[in-house]
């Protein structure tokens, strides 16, 4: 007894393990179904199930000898074994991570997996994060009109599986709210170019967006509208039929406001309406394709992709007649300009001018809408 009492005072005392510890320890057996791990010398821990899923340690490569970490979930008063997990020791370490990556604003890359009306689902190791709608950038900013939701989750929905530069906004101690902001991950950027950006710049973007009223450009981190005045000389009634998503423009910056970019497309075009001014005078004859035939009348598409009309007034008689059987898109047809507003954007043009003993009447007025048509 007294070589007993000897031996049990110069033993280790018995170390004592609470649930949610991490703990290192040195594998005993590995395979498919179970790792053993000693934990020195004292306890047997057991890994077993989807506990034995780590994104941080690959398990098929894990052999006796290995020291690895783990963390206690439960123990097993029958069989004397220490239940442990590799997967929430892993997610242990994920969450110090993020949290180290919220202290230095680290940029990192997530893949969402999922896709809601709200944002970006993204699945890391078990843990759940988030990139709301709102801390997207404006190449993925879900621009649709009038903000249908069904639109919004078809755009988000093409975005799961892709690569995100991101930060992370917010992570708890327990990893339940994680937020990443792509946004944030380009704030340097962004402030940088609305410092530097001013008026009369040329840049080279990408179109985020398009809707009703203008195209949305995306550069240097910031985005900017082309408003649909601003897309092309001519009429734009359609922007959708100008550009693409995706699509490289050159722009011209023409406003700051702010955080608010105006842009515009067809001022670093020449303006065809002074082109024409500068080629043609009112009783100048111009022959140009039929563009088509409509309510208003004829209308010629001149150079620069302008528009001149023949109203019904000034189509002889004889021609009206069975009109629509006469008139063919493409077709040349010569008229004579009667009426020229470079101001307005109008340009009136008779095929009964072309007539020597033509005598005018009065000038008949070019509705908007005949324009828009």
């Amino acid at each position: 007894m007294s070589d007993f009492a000897k031996d049990l005072a110069t033993a280790a005392p018995i170390q004592s393990y609470n649930i949610g510890e991490i703990v290192a320890g040195t594998v005993v057996v590995s395979n498919q179904k179970m790792i053993l791990v000693d934990l020195e010398g004292q306890f047997t821990g057991i890994i077993t199930g989807n506990h034995m899923q780590s994104s941080t340690e690959d398990t098929a490569e894990i052999a006796p000898g290995d020291r690895i970490e783990s963390i206690i979930i439960g123990d097993d008063a029958h069989s004397g074994l220490i239940h442990l997990s590799l997967r929430k020791a892993s997610q242990a370490k994920l969450i110090e991570k993020l949290h180290s990556n919220f202290d230095t604003k680290e940029i990192i890359t997530v893949v969402p997996n999922e896709a809601n009306k709200g944002g970006l689902l993204i699945d890391l190791d078990g843990i759940k994060g988030f990139i709301p709608v709102s801390q997207l950038t404006p190449v993925h900013y879900p621009r649709v009109e009038n903000a249908n939701p069904e639109k919004i989750l078809e755009h988000l929905g093409k975005l799961v599986g892709k690569p995100f530069q991101v930060r992370v906004i917010n992570v708890d101690q327990g990893g339940k709210k994680i937020i990443f902001s792509e946004k944030a991950a380009i704030e340097e950027q962004r402030s940088q170019a609305l410092q530097t950006i001013k008026v009369g710049d040329v840049v080279e973007g990408v179109v985020s967006g398009i809707l009703t009223y203008g195209l949305f450009i995306t550069f240097h981190g910031v985005e900017g509208l082309v408003h649909v005045s601003e897309i092309d000389w001519g009429h734009v009634n359609n922007p959708h039929k100008h550009a693409k998503i995706g699509d490289k423009v050159t722009v011209q910056i023409i406003g700051i406001e702010g955080e608010k970019i105006s842009l515009s497309i067809k001022r670093l075009k020449a303006n065809p309406w002074q082109v024409l001014a500068d080629k043609y005078q009112v009783g100048d004859i111009v022959e140009a394709p039929i563009l088509r035939l409509s309510q208003f009348g004829i209308f010629l598409e001149l150079d620069g992709g302008i528009s001149g009309l023949i109203h019904l007034s000034e189509i002889p008689a004889d021609m009206l007649e069975g009109i629509e059987n006469k008139v063919r898109a493409g077709e040349l047809m010569k008229a004579r300009i009667i009426t020229f507003d470079s101001v307005g954007k109008r340009i009136g043009l008779s095929l009964k001018a072309l007539d020597p003993n033509y005598v005018p009447s009065e000038v008949p007025e070019i509705p908007a809408e005949a324009l828009e048509a």
